[in-house]
C-alpha cells in the first residue's frame, strides 16, 4: 500500500504569595494582550498549576510517578494547601495527574490501563470492550512536505518519521493508521522496535522517547475504501470508511503526531461521550 498523499516550578526562594503572583504575571496567559494597558489576573491556583505543569514538563516527576503531597507542595509554595488541592483537582480533571485513594497522587502514564480508551473511541456493535492488537507495517523516514509541516510545526524539508499500522480487534483488522512524528523527537524509531515492544503505541512513545501525549484533536469525515486500504480491512473496494484525523499534543500545547485512520464501521463505531 502506497503512502496516502501529503496534501519550573518557581525557585525555592519564591516563599510568598506574592512573589508566586509575580513570577506568573510576568507571562501573560494564553491569548491573552501582552500590552501594558491590558493586565491579566491569574486566580492563584492557576499559578500553582501553572508552575506544576512546568514541572511535569521539564520531567521532575516523571508519568507513573508520585508527586510530593499536598502539604508538602503548600509548603514549598508557601500557600494553603487547599490552593494546592484546587491546582490538583483541575489537574486531575484533565487527565494530567491521578488521584489514587489511601496511596496519594501520580502523574498520569499511558501505561495505566485506563489510558488506552481516552484517545480511542471506537467500540464493537455488540457492545462492551475490546483490546486492540497493533500490527506495525512500515516505518521510513521522510521530509516534511507542507502540510505535515503545517500540522506538525514545523519547517518544509524537516526530518520527519512515518509509520503505518494495522489495528487489529478480536483478531480481525479495523483501523489503518498513517502517523507522521516530529524526526528531531522520533528520529530513532525503528520497525523492529515497534514490533517488539508489548503496550499501546502512545505507552510507546512514552516510555522510549519520554513524550506524553496530553490533548488531541480530531475531524472525522466520510470516505470510500480505496483498493490498498480495502485488501488491509477486508472491506470491498468503494466502501464507506471513516476517515479520523487527529493532531496529539504533549505539554505546552506542542504538536508531536499527527495521524490519519481509516476505519472500518461494520462492526464497530466511533463513540464519544459529550456533557
Amino acid at each position: 500500500m502506497s503512502p496516502m498523499p501529503h496534501s519550573a516550578l518557581s525557585p525555592k526562594g519564591a516563599s510568598t504569595d506574592a512573589q508566586a503572583s509575580s513570577a506568573s504575571s510576568a507571562t501573560p496567559a494564553k491569548g491573552a494582550s501582552s500590552g501594558a494597558s491590558s493586565p491579566t489576573f491569574s486566580p492563584l491556583y492557576r499559578q500553582i498549576k501553572s508552575l506544576l505543569s512546568q514541572r511535569l514538563e521539564s520531567g521532575e516527576w516523571r508519568p507513573g510517578e508520585a508527586i510530593p503531597s499536598e502539604s508538602e507542595l503548600a509548603i514549598r509554595f508557601n500557600v494553603s494547601q487547599g490552593t494546592v488541592r484546587k491546582a490538583i483537582d483541575e489537574m486531575a480533571a484533565e487527565n494530567l495527574l491521578l488521584r489514587r485513594q489511601g496511596k496519594g497522587t501520580f502523574v498520569a502514564s499511558h501505561d495505566d490501563p485506563r489510558a488506552f480508551f481516552r484517545f480511542l473511541r471506537l467500540v464493537p456493535l455488540a457492545g462492551g470492550i475490546e483490546q486492540a492488537q497493533s500490527m506495525p507495517l512500515e516505518c521510513w523516514r521522510a521530509k516534511a512536505g507542507p502540510e505535515v509541516a503545517r500540522m506538525l510545526e514545523l519547517n518544509i524539508g524537516d526530518p520527519i518519521n512515518i509509520v503505518r499500522r494495522v489495528l487489529k480487534f478480536s483478531g480481525k483488522p479495523v483501523v489503518v493508521d498513517e502517523i507522521y512524528l516530529p524526526g528531531s523527537i522520533f528520529g530513532t524509531v525503528t520497525l523492529d522496535m515497534l514490533r517488539d515492544y508489548q503496550g499501546s503505541l502512545y505507552s510507546f512513545f512514552e516510555n522510549q522517547f519520554g513524550v506524553r501525549m496530553i490533548r488531541a484533536e480530531e475531524r472525522l469525515r466520510a470516505v470510500p475504501a480505496d483498493r490498498s486500504s480495502a485488501e488491509l480491512l477486508g472491506v470491498a473496494e468503494g466502501s464507506p470508511l471513516l476517515s479520523v484525523e487527529r493532531v496529539s499534543f504533549s505539554y505546552a500545547d506542542k504538536p508531536v503526531e499527527w495521524r490519519r485512520g481509516l476505519y472500518s464501521t461494520n462492526d464497530h463505531c466511533y463513540f464519544n461521550e459529550l456533557g
